[in-house]
Order: C-alpha cells, then structure tokens, then sequence
C-alpha cells in the first residue's frame, strides 16, 4: 500500500538507476526526507520522493548499518546483483511483520503467512515448542518460532544476510539497555513528566509523514486521546478519528463512546462512531480469521476488523494507543513484579500471566505434542536472566516489549487493519 509518493516513480520491486540493487519495502521510514537530504549531500541522486528508493541508496551507502539510520516501521528485502546476496530487516519493535521459510532448494520470504504458504512446498506441522507457548503465554509465539514448524519470523531489530550457497548470518542492530541511567538519578517528578511528554511528542512528530490522509483509532483511553491531543498541539486539520462500540448485553455497557465524544469535541475532530450489532459480530468473526497471519484469541479482533473495513474507506493510515502498556507498566501483574526480587520474579511473572501451568498441559496435549520440559517457563526464566536490566520489573518490561507487544497487539492491529 502506497503512503509515500503514490507515483509510478515508487513502484516496487525498485531497483536503482544503476541497476546494481532490488529492493521491496513494506512499511514507513518516518525520517526518509532528513536522510534523502543526507544522502543527496553524499552524492545519491534520486529519481522519486519515495522511502523505499531512500532505503536502496541508504544501503549502498553504508550497507546493513543502514538500518541504525531508520526511524520507522518497517519489513525489507535487498538484492544486490553482482553478488547475489540477499539482505532482509525488520524494525525495532518487529510492528511490519517478515516470515520465512527455508526449503531444500530456495528461501521464500513474505509479510503474511497466507502470502508465503501459497506457492506451496512448505512444511506446515505443528511446531509442538511454538503450541507449548501459545497455549501457556496468552497466544504468544517467540520469535523466531511461528506455529508451523517450516516456517520462521525474522525477529524484530534483525538483519539478515543470505548468501548465495544459502548459508545466513543475523545481526541484531538495536538492544536497549533497561538499567536505570546514572545521569536521571536525580530527575525529580515534574523533570520525568516534561521529559516522557517531549519523547511522546518527538514520536507523533515523527509519524505526522504522510502523502495520504492520517486518521486515529479513538477508543477514548488515556493512550489513544493522548496521541489526538499531540497531534492537534501539532497543527494537524482535519484529523478524522473513530471509535467502536457493540450494543449492552446483560446490562453491561458496549462502548465507551462518552470518553471518544469528550475528546473529539475538545479537539475538533472529524469523528466516526461505529456501532456493531450482536449478530454482526458472529458473522464477521470468519472475515476476522482470515485476516490472521497466526491464531490469535485476542478478544477485540473482531471489533479491530470491523472498524478497519469503515476506517479504510476513508483513510488509508491510522495511529492507534496499541502498545503503551507494555512500555508503561499499564497491565496488572507489574505492581506485583515490582514488589519482588529477580530470583523470585520469572515464577511470579508465570503464576500471574500465563494461562495455564506446564502440568495442565500434560493433560491437554498428547505425548507427540508435549515437548519435555515447560519450555515457556524457561524462555521467561532465560530472557529475564539477561544482562541489562536493573530490577524485576525492568526485566519484565523488556519481556513484554520485545517478545509479548511484537506478538500480540502489534500483530492484531497489522493484521487487522
């Protein structure tokens, strides 16, 4: 989908005036005009304003490193045709999905899974370690795993390098560090209230770069209406926003348009409601699955369907609230992470996130499907483990970032919208 110079000039697959590199490229480099301007300093010459020419001449002129200049959300595959050699990469957050699969003979390489497993020759058993953490983790599938054993996701913040015998080599170009740095030590309240508004400020900014019109999904939470707020701070008209909302059953309340109404009127936006009868949400819930890469049992991705069918209509680019709560400790087993030490804390996390224990599943799986040990524990147990984080509950922020938000919310919305 075309969101950057919708030119004939951005079609892909692009190659560059000097026919020595091919790429595709799924997604958005917020920063694409500040490194054009770079590049054009450098000598590249360009031939459309689109992002995805910025990401060939940006890798002809500093290789894999490329990715470190990007600011954005982002899959790509590079050809370089003296060499043959095959360059894949994938964002920070892993929000533009890659999947893989290995064969005997080629690599086949895809943004959805329905895309890759359609020229066939792959193998589709059931990964038993990726059902052992779908089952145990609320859905979640670690990356590089997917479902199926033939085929793999090249995890977030990686690049890889295909030669051309086959053989690959990963680098992970982005690790942030999750202990507390000494110069904030003495950052008072209102110090880290003026600095995480500036960062949120600086992060809308950024994804203002849009050739076609942007809208919000508005549920009306504190995430959602922040990113409006900020993006009416920035000077954006016309801003369209929309809210979802599902008739009351049992005497239970279905939408929350009341908070989504306040913040449209404050702001003056363009809103949309939309309401979903009862019955429509069973009949949308086959259009829903279809839309899934991978299973996924997230209550809302009928609802984050249905309001994609509307919102395409007419906007192709939204921006949603998904993701803050792993970034700012929004969900409720971190008070009690943040009550314990590291030793205690990857039980702690188990007991209090996963669904079900390794021994209830001894009796849910058959013996072929049941691998040896509670390998979701150990994935938990082995990533917190890791050097870089100061406390329990930095560890589980790092988890949750980079494992659990790459394969639940950030997944839904794409596959979704």
């Amino acid at each position: 989908m075309k969101i950057i110079d919708l030119s004939d000039l951005g079609a892909q697959p692009m190659t560059d005036a000097d026919g020595e590199i091919t790429g595709v490229f799924n997604g958005c480099v917020y920063n694409y005009q500040e490194l054009r301007e770079e590049l054009r300093r450098l000598g590249h010459r360009f031939r459309s304003t689109s992002d995805t020419e910025v990401v060939l001449h940006a890798y002809r002129q500093w290789g894999t490193a490329c990715v470190e200049h990007f600011h954005g959300m982002f899959a790509f595959a590079l050809v370089e045709h003296r060499t043959g050699r095959l360059v894949l990469g994938r964002d920070r957050l892993g929000i533009k999905p890659l999947y893989l699969a290995p064969t005997p003979d080629r690599l086949r390489f895809a943004s959805s899974l329905p895309a890759l497993l359609a020229a066939g020759d792959v193998d589709t058993s059931v990964d038993p370690v990726a059902v052992h953490q779908y089952l145990s983790w609320h859905a979640t599938v670690a990356p590089p795993r997917t479902v199926l054993t033939g085929v793999r996701k090249l995890p977030p913040a990686t690049v890889r390098v295909v030669e051309p015998d086959g053989s690959h080599r990963d680098h992970r170009y982005w690790q942030p560090s999750y202990t507390r740095r000494p110069e904030y030590a003495d950052m008072g309240p209102d110090e880290w209230r003026d600095a995480v508004l500036e960062a949120l400020r600086t992060a809308v900014r950024r994804r203002m770069v849009s050739d076609v019109p942007v809208g919000v999904l508005l549920s009306g939470g504190l995430d959602s209406s922040l990113i409006v707020a900020l993006l009416a701070e920035e000077g954006q008209r016309g801003l369209k926003t929309f809210s979802v909302g599902f008739e009351a059953e049992g005497g239970e309340q279905g939408d929350e348009f009341r908070y989504s109404d306040l913040v449209a009127r404050e702001f003056g936006t363009d809103h949309r409601r939309m309401m979903v009868p009862s019955d429509r949400v069973s009949t949308a819930l086959d259009d829903a699955v279809a839309a899934m890469s991978e299973p996924m049992i997230s209550h809302d991705v009928v609802a984050f369907h249905l309001l994609s069918e509307q919102v395409s209509k007419e906007v192709k680019v939204v921006q949603s609230g998904q993701g803050a709560d792993e970034v700012f400790a929004g969900y409720h087993w971190y008070p009690e992470l943040a009550a314990v030490g590291r030793e205690e804390e990857p039980q702690r996390y188990a007991e209090t996130y996963f669904d079900r224990p390794h021994a209830d599943l001894e009796g849910i799986l058959q013996p072929h499907m049941l691998p040896e040990d509670d390998v979701s524990g150990r994935f938990v147990r082995d990533h917190m483990a890791r050097p870089g984080a100061q406390t329990a509950l930095d560890a589980a922020l790092r988890l949750d970032t980079h494992v659990m938000l790459v394969d639940d919310p950030v997944k839904r919305v794409d596959n979704m919208t």
